[in-house]
């Protein structure tokens, strides 16, 4: 096999598609198959990446040279990381994990990958070579953390060591092959300054959320699947006070808390037999007896609705999670039903005097046409008038049109309703400005303004 059949004359140093594409991706495989047929593993595990990395390099290098094909420094340069990739990553997918715009990864089988970048999805070039090798990855995944996927355990939730958050199900459940998304976290979370200057929300929205925090109000936040919750989330946590002991329940460990005095919880998956399984309710149970000033439970999503509440009304204030909704209503009625699921026949009404009881704010994001992401609504928990819940909007955004982009166009509000959690904010020293909530369009400062 020579040079020229597998380089681009054209285009030196790159890669030639259709014959020789295929030529490189022989030469790929030959050598990717020797390299692991003389690698020792154990060692290699062992090793500094630095390391590991200078020495599968040689070992490619003399690979080469048995092949008697020579390459130009960048081609071996993409050979040797392609190679890495395979051996140690996820493959064709860790270029997209090396690029830290790239929020999702969605794999619809062997040849169908999508990323999502600013909000927008892409569809990629990238490919696993058949079924067989995409199924390798997923398997790589599962062994990782203890589980197995296979068609007696098809499904798979996993958290990669970077936070990186993976579901993937496989035939029989799946039509199309094996199928995986993955979502990233950032390692550095936004702050309060970046999120106004994406225009994510207001000013004003986050001064009446910081003294909410401070002043220990439960806060619930909603929204749909990769809304920002969770971004916001982690923005909240930052102006709980330092002296005060924070909780964390997940079931997978997404939240960046940057703060000393945090314990960090985590839910279980059952294992190959189907025991040892622990739940958030379980979790939940036995943080109460932690001595947990504040508890933070990543999502609600069944039972564990029921001591959440408990615990916000018994002692555990300033407590925070989230839950999915397509609007703050049905973020009510969703915990509504999750606390009946814990299987104590509580009447309709008294369900909803607890969540009356104990939620104080109710904070909605969703994602709009052409992807930005907005807190859409802060509404304020007044009480009970009957068995409704009341509620009144304190800020909201209202969308007047969409952009010749494709993007959502509108802006801030304030609706002119003073919130009855004022006297409390007062009693604990913080006084907000009266204007903060008068009837107006709130004006978002511009993200060149932030740079």
């Amino acid at each position: 096999m020579s040079t020229a059949n597998i380089r681009n004359s054209q285009q030196p140093g790159t890669i030639l598609s259709q014959d020789g594409q295929i030529a490189y991706e022989d030469l790929k495989r030959t050598v990717h198959q020797r390299l692991l047929e003389t690698l020792d593993f154990v060692k290699a595990q062992q090793m500094a990446p630095d390391q590991l990395h200078d020495q599968c390099s040689r070992r490619v290098g003399e690979l080469l040279r048995e092949q008697r094909c020579p390459l130009t420094a960048p081609e071996r340069a993409q050979l040797l990381r392609e190679l890495m990739d395979e051996i140690f990553g996820l493959g064709p997918l860790e270029e997209f994990l090396r690029d830290k715009a790239v929020s999702d990864i969605l794999v619809n089988g062997p040849s169908d990958i999508y990323i999502e970048r600013f909000g927008r999805l892409e569809h990629t070039d990238a490919s696993f070579r058949d079924e067989s090798h995409l199924m390798l990855v997923i398997q790589r995944i599962a062994a990782q953390v203890g589980r197995r996927i296979d068609e007696s355990a098809p499904m798979l939730d996993a958290r990669l060591r970077d936070g990186t958050r993976v579901n993937a199900i496989i035939p029989p459940l799946s039509l199309i092959g094996p199928a995986m998304s993955l979502r990233r976290f950032s390692n550095m979370p936004l702050d309060a300054d970046q999120l106004i200057a994406l225009d994510s929300m207001a000013r004003e929205m986050i001064e009446l959320l910081q003294a909410c925090v401070r002043c220990r109000m439960n806060i619930l936040i909603s929204g749909g699947t990769g809304t920002g919750k969770t971004t916001l989330l982690n923005v909240l946590s930052r102006w709980i006070p330092t002296a005060e002991r924070v909780v964390t329940i997940e079931d997978a460990a997404e939240l960046q808390l940057h703060r000393a005095h945090v314990v960090r919880l985590e839910t279980r998956p059952p294992n190959v037999e189907g025991a040892g399984q622990v739940s958030q309710r379980e979790l939940l149970r036995n943080t109460l007896r932690m001595r947990p000033d504040r508890i933070i439970i990543g999502e609600v999503r069944g039972p564990e609705a029921l001591d959440m509440l408990q615990a916000m009304n018994t002692g555990h204030e300033g407590s925070m999670t989230t839950v999915h909704a397509n609007n703050p209503r049905d973020a009510l009625r969703r915990v509504e039903n999750m606390v009946s699921m814990a299987g104590l026949n509580y009447p309709v009404h008294v369900i909803r005097q607890q969540m009356a009881s104990a939620l104080n704010l109710l904070v909605h994001l969703a994602r709009l046409t052409g992807g930005a992401r907005k807190v859409v609504s802060v509404a304020e928990i007044t009480g009970m008038e009957g068995d409704t819940i009341c509620e009144q909007e304190l800020f909201t955004y209202r969308q007047t049109g969409v952009d010749e982009l494709g993007c959502a166009v509108g802006h801030f509000e304030g609706c002119g309703i003073r919130p009855k959690l004022l006297p409390r904010l007062h009693a604990e020293g913080i006084d907000l400005p009266p204007h903060l909530f008068e009837r107006r369009e709130l004006v978002t400062e511009p993200q060149e303004a932030q740079a």
